[in-house]
Parts: C-alpha cells; structure tokens; sequence
C-alpha cells in the first residue's frame, strides 16, 4: 500500500511530529487540537489527511482499509468540515460539532478535519469553540489555515500548531516524476512555475490546456502598454479565471449529478419527479457557489503568477536574476526590465498584492484587476 505519510514532502519536522503523536495517544506528545498552518500548496490538507488515517488504526501504524476510507472520505468516524463556496456555513459547522460529539464507532478516535478552517466567519468560528473547550475524550480536532492569524485568537489558545514551510522545488519535481510519471524535464520546470504548490504543479505537468492558460497569463501581462490596453487585459484574465474553474469543475458536477440521480433511483435521461427536485436544486446551489469560489480562485492563481513575473523583472534589474520562475520567458523579461525602472516595477508588486486583497475583501474581479492593469501599463502612458 502507498505511505500516506510517503506525499508529504519536505516537511520532516512536521510529520515526526505527528507520527509520535498517533504513536503514542497517551502522552504529552498527543492533544486534542491542533492547527496545522502553512502557505497554499505545502501539503496541508495531505497532512492532516495521512495523521487521521493513522489516528483511525492501531497505534504505531496505518491500516489499508482505514486509509481508503479516509481518502474516499467514507470513514465513518471522520467527519469532514470544508467549503466549495466562499465560506464554511454555520450550519455545517453546527453538524461538525453534533458528530465529533459522539463516541467512535469502530476505531480509538473520532477525527474531525476542517480543511479551510481560515474560510469560517467569527459567528462560524465560536461555534467549533466550545467543542475545543470541552471535548470528548476520543475526539482529535485537525484545523488547516494558512496562518495562525487567519483564526480567532480564542482557537489559536485551544490548538497545538504544526508550522509547513514551503517545499523545494527539486523535492516536488521528483514527487512528479515518481509518483505521476512526469517527464524530468517538464516536472522541474512546472515545479518551479507553479512555485513549490505541489497541487498547481502537478495540474501543469497533466494538463497542457492549463499550461497554455498560464502562458497567455504572461503574455498578456508583458503585452499591456496603454490604460484601453489594461481594460481589455482585465477581462481576459476574467475570461481565463473562468476557464480554469469550469475545466476543474465541470467534470465533478456531472459526477455529483450523477451520483444523486442514482441514490434517487433515477435511470440516466430519467424524469426528476417533482417531490425529488428539492435535492437536485440543493445540489445545483452547492455547485454554483463552488463555481463562484472557482472564479476567485482563478483570478488569484492568475495573480500569483504576475507576482512571479515582475519577481523575475525585478530581479533582473537588480543584476541578481540567477534562477527565474519563469525561466522560459527569460528573453522577454529582459527586454521589459530595459523597459521600466526598479520602481515601477516594486509599484506593480505592491499594486497584485492590493489586488488580491480586493477580490478577498469581495471586490468585483474585474475591476481589481483594471486597477491592477493601469498599474502595469507603461510608466510613460500613466505620466
């Protein structure tokens, strides 16, 4: 059987803690609450996934059946708190808190892993509080945020935190290679675009559609000169946000779809009766709340990667551009150094991050990014 431990990479003082700790459920190495942290892609969910599989089998090691139920999330003593939308409903929590209230059925613990523990309003978050107050016995809470600030002081004074950093790149270049079969070659490249996010860098290394969005994202960031330019530029970028979280969520909306249709007892292309469409409309607003999330999420890769361009401009206007991100666009991220001064440059930095922290504060995407757009434009059309 695959070590579930085997993915997480890079991460070796994270793991051997959490190893001891299912290990040893008795001692001082083990609570019944703890934050894992760490920036998007480092395996946070991965963690905190292969630490319940070992916390629902015997000490000291990790049944086979227990893990593919974990990975199916079919488990019946793990309980699951995540969000497809924006954010974690209270509902949702309310029903996490009711089941980690219950004894375990078949293993030592009942695990509760809250994937996007960051995504939970302040009502939301006191909710999960007077379960860490006052847990069951046999509950382990796993929380994953990217940082402690991201959580409610109160829950940050109820969690043992386990910090990830970001994973080299070379390591998650042979992850690929070993685990998916990636070519070397490719493998290293995406591991060093998608910056160490081992998701996004495996997406790359699979999907050539999402490497040429991620291509036209550069491209057209390098081709923006004028404000009418910036305009235009900000609507494509809407265009392939939305492209990119249609290509990740068509697929599973069919599969979900499907999957009611059957539990209902309904043959494929079968008639949805009246009294069981109340499912199906629940089922679509899920759906299109993740839709809405993919959207942001999609802007937001799309700035990560402009961050990692004028990153690389920046550096090689400093002299120091010894290993680019975007090594393949190194001839055209010269010529837009010569293009600009270090100043400009640090404006543009300064000016995605204020994006990102728009579009997470709710404004409009497209309007985020025309700010972001006119920002980018030559420094002698904005004069």
């Amino acid at each position: 059987m695959a070590d579930p431990w085997g993915d997480i990479i890079g991460q070796d003082d994270a793991v051997a803690t959490l190893r001891r700790a299912a290990a040893a459920p008795d001692s001082s190495a083990m609570t019944h609450a703890w934050l894992i942290t760490g920036p998007p892609g480092s395996g946070r969910s991965n963690l905190a996934f292969a630490f319940a599989s070992s916390l629902l089998s015997p000490p000291g090691t990790i049944d086979e059946r227990v893990h593919v139920q974990v990975t199916a999330r079919t488990h019946p003593d793990l309980v699951v708190l995540a969000t497809e939308g924006v954010l974690i409903s209270i509902d949702a929590a309310r029903e996490a808190v009711q089941r980690a209230s219950m004894s375990p059925a078949t293993s030592r613990h009942r695990v509760v892993v809250v994937e996007d523990a960051d995504r939970m309003t302040e009502r939301t978050s006191n909710t999960l509080l007077k379960a860490l107050e006052e847990p069951p016995e046999d509950t382990v809470w796993i929380l994953c945020a990217p940082g402690e600030s991201d959580l409610l002081p109160t829950i940050r004074s109820r969690v043992r935190t386990v910090s990830l950093g970001v994973p080299d790149a070379d390591a998650v270049a042979r992850l690929l290679v070993e685990r998916d079969g990636v070519d070397p070659a490719l493998a290293a490249q995406v591991a060093r675009e998608a910056q160490s996010h081992i998701g996004m860098a495996r997406r790359l290394a699979t999907s050539e559609e999402a490497r040429a969005r991620r291509a036209e994202t550069l491209d057209v960031a390098l081709r923006v000169q004028t404000a009418g330019h910036a305009v235009l530029a900000a609507a494509r970028y809407v265009e392939i946000a939305g492209a990119d979280a249609e290509a990740l969520g068509t697929e599973q909306d069919a599969a979900e779809r499907d999957q009611v249709l059957r539990q209902l007892g309904i043959a494929p292309g079968g008639t949805v009766p009246p009294q069981l469409r109340k499912q199906l409309r629940e089922l679509e607003e899920r759906q299109k709340g993740r839709a809405r999330r993919g959207l942001r999420d999609g802007v937001d890769r799309i700035l990560v990667d402009l961050l990692s361009l004028f990153r690389d401009i920046l550096l090689t206007q400093l002299g120091v551009a010894h290993e680019l991100v975007n090594a393949a666009q190194r001839a055209r991220i010269e010529e837009a150094a010569r293009g600009r001064r270090p100043e400009d440059t640090l404006a543009v930095l300064d000016g995605i991050q204020l994006a990102r922290e728009r579009i997470e504060a709710n404004v409009p995407p497209l309007l985020s990014l025309e700010a972001l757009l006119v920002v980018i434009a030559s420094p002698d059309d904005r004069r």
